[in-house]
This record gives C-alpha cells, structure tokens and sequence, in this order.
C-alpha cells in the first residue's frame, strides 16, 4: 500500500506566497509519507481577475512555477500533480490550465490541460457569474500516467461532472483519479461530496480532490472539503476547511480484488 496526499490551500495574487505555502504543505504530505501529494487548481496563482492568468502564463515546459514543482519533487523525493498551472500557447492569447505530473526525480511525466471549462451563473447568486472561456484555452484529450501509487487519470474541478471522461479514463486502466478543484462555496456545498464518491464509485477507483478553501482577493469564496475516496465510495480522510493537507493509504490490491468480485466495469453494454 501507498500513502496519497490532498492539499488544500487558500490561494491569492502573489505568486511567491503561494509557492512557499505549497512548499511547506508538500513537506508535511512528505513526513506524514506519502509518495503522491496532489494540489489544488490554480495552487500558484488566483489573481483579482480571470484576466490576470495571461500575465503571470509561463511557456510550457521553463517558468517559476514548473521549476518550482521539479525542485520540489526531487528535493522531498515525491511524486506531484501539480494543480494547474496558467501556460502559454493559444494564438489567441488564451491560456492553458494545465495539470502537470512530475515524479520523484523532478522529470515531467504528464500534462492534461483543462477539458471543461466553467462558463455559468451561478444558481441564486446574481452577482456571481464565470466565463473560463474568455482567458483559458480547453484541453481535448484525456490523459492517464503511470505512478507508483497506481494509474491516475487526471481532471480539474468541473471536469467532475462530466462522467464520460471519467469512463475514458478507467477504459484506458487508470486506478485512482486526482480532481483538482477550486471549487465555488454554493456549488460545492450542493454537489461536492456526491459528485466525489459518484466518480469513485462507478468506476471503482480511488480518488483523491485537492481543493482551495475560504476567500480570494477578488472576493471568492470557495469550498474546500479537500477528500481523498476509495473505490467502494468510503471517505478515507477530508479536511473541511482552511489550509492543510490530508493522507490515506491506497491499496491496490484491495481494488483489484474488488474489481474481480463485482465486475461491474466488464458489465458496461453502453459506450
């Protein structure tokens, strides 16, 4: 068995803040043991507007934040899901929010940019409203990586409600998924935990939701309840609010057992 780790954070507009914060949190997952620590969605930066991700981007592959998590990974020896992180590439202007895999020895091992992008009003909240599309640029393509806590399928937070890709992921064997998240404190508080435990629950795999909690300079709140979920749908660990990190031990051999007995993925007549 591995130990995972889910970080929650309340992040700003000072990017260097963030960073130290994320640090010290990745230390903690590393003492407490865990070989895969995953953070939040937008860990490094969220800034007063959308707008501002365009000047904080860096060109994909050198930058502070991507040199931040190689250094990271290799210095504490551990695996990171790196959020997302704003990158460079539309011709357009638009950025990617890419989530960025690095391993123990602080080399790349993945990049999934964001497929779904949350482009709502939110329900009861006039004021509230979000246009991801306006400054972010939509990923296409479902990505799945080998780690030494098993397969992960990557996602960010509204990603969770679309199940399909969550099918093409465990079609394509992943065991565990990370959904980083910065999700919204109305929604979060209607949907969070169900969305959570659904994913894990009809494909029967673990699932670890990294999440930002409280307020944000530009007067968001969100929701926190960082969750890490086994493959039956239980809560091994969460952390309702403020900054912090959550462990829990996956057992891939319980999983794999479990897939035998209720094979409910081979049963699958609709794709």
């Amino acid at each position: 068995m591995s130990i995972v780790a889910a970080v929650q954070m309340t992040s700003g507009a000072d990017v260097g803040a963030n960073l130290a914060d994320a640090r010290a949190l990745l230390e903690e997952a590393a003492a407490r043991g865990a070989r895969l620590a995953a953070l939040p969605e937008n860990f490094s930066f969220m800034g007063l507007r959308d707008i501002d991700k365009r000047s904080v981007a860096e060109p994909d592959g050198s930058g502070p934040v991507q040199d931040f998590l190689a250094a990271t990974a290799r210095r504490l020896g551990l695996w990171i899901v790196g959020g997302t992180v704003p990158l460079r590439g539309a011709a357009d202007g638009r950025v990617a929010a890419a989530c960025l895999v690095y391993d123990d020895r602080g080399e790349r091992r993945a990049r999934y940019d964001k497929i779904h992008l949350f482009d709502v009003q939110v329900p009861g909240r006039t004021q509230e409203s979000y246009r991801e599309s306006a400054h972010i640029a939509p990923g296409a393509t479902p990505v799945v990586v080998d780690t030494p806590v098993g397969r992960l399928g990557l996602a960010v937070c509204y990603d969770v409600r679309f199940p399909e890709l969550f099918r093409k992921l465990s079609t394509a064997g992943a065991q565990i998924f990370t959904v980083v998240s910065a999700f919204t404190e109305p929604t979060g508080r209607a949907h969070w935990e169900t969305l959570m435990r659904a994913r894990a629950i009809e494909n029967l795999c673990v699932l670890a939701a990294p999440a930002q909690s409280g307020f944000h300079p530009n007067g968001r709140e969100t929701y926190g309840d960082s969750l890490i979920v086994d493959h039956w749908g239980r809560i091994l660990a969460r952390l309702p609010r403020g900054r912090g990190c959550v462990t829990a031990r996956v057992d891939l051999e319980r999983l794999s057992r479990d897939r035998r007995s209720f094979p409910a993925l081979t049963h699958r007549v609709l794709t």
